[in-house]
């Protein structure tokens, strides 16, 4: 059966696919039930997901990450489209409240999954001194919160590489239980790398059978040498088999 998703977890999984553009499957034990969603999706897509959810953001102990960015090695691999149905997935299966953040501020999308206007979001959090989460508006899910892009600033870079930001990244930790970040494509800026520095590590979205192996390379090799912990590359719209060469790597 061909899936849409899949999650690249450990490095060398990562670095496979890199060598080969393809990718290799994480065997789950105890998958989780596949709850419904509010945003539209297949039952292809919601399963993928859930697995991805697991994998991700339910470790046991304390290993789970809370502050993850995601970022798309390329502009069009589906990085908001992951974000937020993550998110959306996340939030069916557990009780904590969770933000979803759009910092894309050049070209923001993260809106535009949930039908929203993009209006006092992010950018405008940074410029006042209001608590971020009035910032914040509630979606249909009443643990699941959306934080837009806001006022599309011209001095965007600099706004997310302020103090101002990292006081409000430290805000979004406290106020909620997890908080996923929505980033520009990494060969648009490397906004999303200096995200990473103060969370808990990122996620890499690539898209099948148009990513380019070398672009996804040296996006890698740009994260580990910010010193930012990679949790995975999820790949986007596959619908090849899984070659056995690889899991000979796993």
């Amino acid at each position: 059966m061909s899936r849409n998703f899949e999650l690249l977890q450990k490095i060398g999984q990562q670095q496979a696919f890199f060598e080969t553009q393809s990718e290799a499957q994480t065997i789950l034990q105890e998958p989780l039930p596949v709850a419904s969603s509010t945003l539209a999706m297949s039952d292809t897509e919601l399963e993928e997901l859930t697995k991805l959810v697991q994998r991700v953001f339910m470790l046991p102990g304390n290993d789970a990450p809370h502050v993850v960015p995601f970022m798309a090695t390329e502009s069009g691999n589906g990085c908001s489209f992951i974000l937020a149905r993550v998110g959306d997935v996340l939030a069916s299966h557990v009780g904590a409240t969770i933000c979803l953040v759009d910092a894309n501020l050049r070209s923001p999308g993260l809106h535009s999954q949930f039908g929203v206007e993009n209006s006092h979001g992010l950018a405008d959090a940074l410029r006042h001194s209001d608590p971020v989460r009035a910032f914040a508006r509630p979606t249909s899910r009443n643990n699941l919160w959306l934080l837009t892009a806001g006022s599309s600033p011209e001095d965007a870079q600099a706004l997310l590489a302020s103090d101002r930001m990292r006081l409000r990244m430290s805000e979004l930790r406290t106020d909620f239980d997890y908080v996923l970040i929505d980033c520009p494509a990494m060969n648009v800026s490397n906004d999303g790398i200096a995200l990473g520095s103060s969370a808990d590590g990122v996620i890499v979205v690539l898209k099948a059978n148009a990513s380019r192996r070398e672009t996804a390379r040296q996006a890698l090799q740009e994260i580990q040498n910010a010193k930012t912990r990679v949790i995975g590359a999820v790949l986007n719209q596959r619908t090849f088999p899984i070659p056995d060469s690889i899991y000979k790597k796993l």
